[in-house]
């Protein structure tokens, strides 16, 4: 009710003010005025009109200020916490999907790392495009976890047969050669490593697998391993949270697998393998 009268106020006054000039440049123009009268009236209406405009402005001062305090409201809101809130509740973390494994966003996040990276994976078929960014990460202090399948396991025939399905014979892939090659490189990162040698750990597990994981502090990348085609030529989820739903599961997978996993000395780890018999299927 306040709020339309003053709403009426404001627009008599205007209405008034716009009519008094109006009127006020009709007697100019048609000489109504004597010079003596309008030199005279002049400061009047000048004085008056100013006043219009105070009082229309002083009316004005309550909404104002109410425009001020939403600007101020807008200002405070977490806009980021809001997308990320959003992003957790629709999506489960899932911030990109990728067609492949995306090397260069991965290696980007690796490089930024400051606490913790991880590979999860039967073998790593890049793992020489990383290698500078993993001992990177080593010098910088970041603790790096590897796991890879036992070579000897009866998972890595497996792999191998699931791979074999639907690929030309030629293109065989030799899981257990893959495995080793991979294991001598990690033994040129970890020797590369000197001091911060201590932060890069190397598992071996004898498990089905159930995810390539590639993670750099809250970061991930998963794939699945399907038939006929590795991972990194999977799709990719890139899910950023160890705090989301995807990201917790992830994680739970990744910490499941280190605890099974038996641990490579990588100063020597061809002597290390052998002295970790893989499970015998039952």
């Amino acid at each position: 009710m306040a709020s339309g009268i003053r709403h009426i106020a404001e627009r008599v006054t205007l209405t008034l003010t716009v009519g008094l000039g109006a009127v006020v440049s009709a007697a100019a123009l048609f000489g109504w005025f004597d010079p003596g009268m309008l030199g005279a009236a002049i400061p009047k209406i000048t004085l008056l009109i100013l006043s219009t405009v105070t009082l229309f402005l002083l009316l004005e001062l309550d909404r104002l200020r109410a425009i001020e305090k939403i600007k101020d409201l807008i200002v405070t809101l977490d806009v980021e916490a809001i997308a990320r809130d959003r992003k957790v509740s629709h999506y489960g973390g899932v911030t990109r999907i990728h067609r492949r494994f995306a090397e260069d966003v991965f290696i980007d996040h690796l490089v930024a790392a400051r606490r913790e990276a991880a590979i999860l994976q039967t073998w790593i078929p890049h793992l020489h495009r990383l290698e500078d960014a993993l001992e990177e990460a080593l010098h910088r202090g970041v603790r790096v976890r590897v796991l890879l399948l036992h070579p000897r396991s009866a998972v890595a025939k497996l792999r191998e047969e699931a791979l074999r399905v639907v690929r030309d014979p030629a293109l065989e892939e030799d899981v257990p050669a893959n495995v080793e090659r991979c294991l001598s490189v990690l033994a040129s990162v970890h020797k590369k490593a000197g001091a911060k040698k201590h932060l890069l750990g190397v598992r071996v597990y004898d498990s089905l697998p159930s995810i390539a994981v590639y993670r750099a502090d809250d970061r991930y990348f998963v794939s699945s391993f399907l038939h006929g085609k590795l991972a990194v030529d999977s799709t990719q989820l890139e899910i950023d949270g160890a705090d989301t739903p995807m990201g917790a599961e992830i994680q739970g997978e990744l910490d499941m697998l280190w605890a099974v996993g038996h641990d490579v000395d990588l100063s020597d780890w061809r002597t290390s393998l052998k002295d970790i018999p893989p499970r015998r299927p039952t």
